[in-house]
């Protein structure tokens, strides 16, 4: 029998209990906190707990996330959980308006999407003082004008109490975690790594795999007159001394000569104008070319599509762009062509393979663009086994995306086992509830460590789970593949850093006075429960020979008093605030 949570608003053995999501709890009642877990890892079980509490306490609680298909699953999830007596309603743009405010005056919970609660608090349907906590999924869209990141403005100007931001990815840098906590007026922030012995056992194991491909003939050829195109604009950069790279052009060189470019404009100098077109036109070109070898015939149609309807379209230059002769013969090509990409036959051989040997696996595969969604759809359709199923996000365009009413039915059936694939874009990276996802494929690797933790977190939630990503050699996939995995280390560093100097303080697990612990023992206290297990995970220093010991302790003590900072952080005074 595992563990269980008992409150007087819980439903009896519905949440198992885990002493991290515990000690998340205590936190989050106790003030604002940003909670960082990996994904899978119960961040919504920690809201669901602290939603209990609150109600218990007469109090109302109000969840936000981004999309419909979310607002959807976490009313399911909260419903499942919170006992008969708790209302919880959901808001989204297609609720009525006249609707709406009978549902914020009688709901314990209400569930929303952050744009229909910005509105409703600035047409007054809804008080912020009244609500005792607000909490932010996927806390990380609370940034620029995001409709999640003004909610949250205007709750904390007009009284709201305390906000949980949950999310597994709040950014790579110092400063972003540090504007994200000032813009919610975080007070605490609790994480815990995949690595974390009390969360590591939770976790199914995950083999990341990178798989090289080579870049078809016939792509290369497709690139190459972009590429000479590209080259003729350098050669005059560098001959001015504002392209200094050396070697091939990447995007860092083309970046840092449009800034020497625009600099030299503001000093006056007249001709630098010339060479910000010229640049520009090669950043282009740098996007197209990397399109079309990094990813294939659908995503080079998709980002030529996109430049003739956009906004853009209207400029002179990018007029002159499209009608260029080697770009109109490019887009004839390109409409000629079936994708043949040596990605899409490296998909085919996954799936087919994976079926083969577990033909109850259940398989996601990202893809950045439609286009490309739908070439690895066709492609995987006459698979034996196989029923792939398309995931993308709403559109106006004709070919169309699938509106919220699609995706939750697309969802569904993938659950239910209707489709075996799901092939998505980037729509499907957040918050998707697929407990048995077992495979997740990258079409291509992102340079975002927050979309790449969003994707690979699709997978190994309840059993071993392989997430193979593809890699075509000398593309920006090498470097995007790399850029991923440093921003990734850096957000860990980052996080801690921001924790330790934001006020702290140990845990105070009175405020869990409401729960109990249902175990094979019977009943025992919170607190005991959390001291046990740490107890139980405690790493246990491996025995080493005496001989080897001594030295690795001399070695230890010599470096501390060659840098005795390094081991003396300014300010603490216990392990609760290191």
């Amino acid at each position: 029998m595992l563990p269980t949570v008992d409150h007087p608003r819980l439903k009896r053995s519905a949440v198992e209990a885990r002493a991290y999501q515990l000690e998340g709890v205590a936190e989050a009642l106790e003030c604002s906190t940003l909670l960082v877990y990996p994904t899978a890892a119960g961040k919504t079980a920690v809201s669901a707990m602290v939603v209990a509490e609150v109600i218990s306490e007469g109090g109302r609680a109000v969840m936000l996330a981004p999309t419909v298909g979310l607002v959807e699953q976490h009313k399911s999830t909260l419903t499942n959980w919170l006992t008969g007596e708790v209302s919880v309603s959901t808001l989204t743009g297609s609720t009525a308006a006249e609707k709406r405010k009978p549902l914020w005056n009688s709901s314990m919970v209400i569930i929303a999407t952050p744009q229909v609660f910005h509105n409703d608090v600035l047409s007054g349907l809804i008080d912020p003082s009244t609500i005792e906590i607000l909490i932010v999924d996927e806390a990380h869209h609370s940034v620029g004008s995001h409709a999640m990141g003004k909610s949250c403005d205007e709750f904390i100007i007009r009284g709201g109490k305390k906000i949980l931001a949950m999310t597994a990815s709040p950014g790579y840098s110092k400063s972003h975690v540090e504007a994200l906590c000032r813009r919610l007026g975080i007070d605490r922030i609790h994480t815990r790594s995949s690595t974390d012995s009390g969360l590591k056992r939770y976790l199914s194991d995950l083999e990341l795999i990178e798989v090289r491909v080579e870049v078809p003939e016939e792509l290369v050829e497709l690139a190459s007159p972009l590429k000479q195109w590209q080259e003729g604009l350098i050669d005059t950069e560098r001959r001015l001394g504002r392209y200094v790279h050396e070697g091939k052009v990447t995007y860092s060189g083309l970046s840092s000569a449009m800034e020497r470019a625009r600099g030299a404009i503001s000093r006056g100098d007249g001709t630098a104008f010339a060479s910000v077109s010229r640049l520009a036109l090669a950043l282009t070109l740098n996007h197209l070319i990397n399109h079309i070898l990094s990813q294939g015939v659908g995503a080079a149609r998709e980002f030529l599509r996109r430049k003739s309807s956009e906004s853009s379209a209207s400029k002179k230059s990018t007029r002159a762009f499209l009608s260029d002769n080697r770009v109109t013969d490019l887009r004839n090509k390109l409409d000629a062509l079936d994708e043949v990409h040596t990605k899409i036959g490296t998909v085919r051989r996954l799936v087919s393979e994976r079926l083969r040997r577990s033909p109850e696996s259940k398989i996601i595969i990202f893809a950045n663009f439609r286009d490309t969604v739908a070439s690895i759809h066709r492609a995987i359709e006459g698979i034996e086994g196989a029923i792939p199923l398309r995931f993308v996000g709403q559109s106006k365009r004709p070919e169309g995306g699938l509106t919220s009413k699609e995706q939750i039915q697309t969802i569904s059936e993938f659950k239910q086992g209707l489709g075996n694939i799901l092939v998505a874009t980037s729509v499907g990276e957040e918050g998707l509830d697929i407990p048995s996802a077992d495979l997740v494929i990258f079409y291509e690797p992102v340079g975002s460590e927050t979309r790449t933790i969003q994707r690979r977190g699709r997978t190994g939630r309840r059993r071993q789970g392989d997430v193979v990503v593809l890699i075509a050699e000398g593309t920006r996939d090498e470097a995007a593949a790399i850029a991923s995995h440093r921003r990734e280390m850096a957000m860990m560093k980052s996080i801690h850093a921001v924790r330790r100097a934001l006020k702290g303080g140990p845990i105070n697990y009175s405020l869990l006075g409401s729960f109990s612990i249902e175990d094979i023992g019977g009943e025992i206290d919170p607190g005991r429960f959390i001291k046990n297990e740490r107890e139980a995970n405690k790493y246990e220093f491996p025995k080493a020979e005496e001989a080897g010991s001594s030295m690795a302790i001399s070695a230890i003590e010599e470096e501390k008093r060659a840098k005795p900072a390094a081991y003396r952080p300014s300010g603490q005074s216990g392990l609760d605030e290191f």
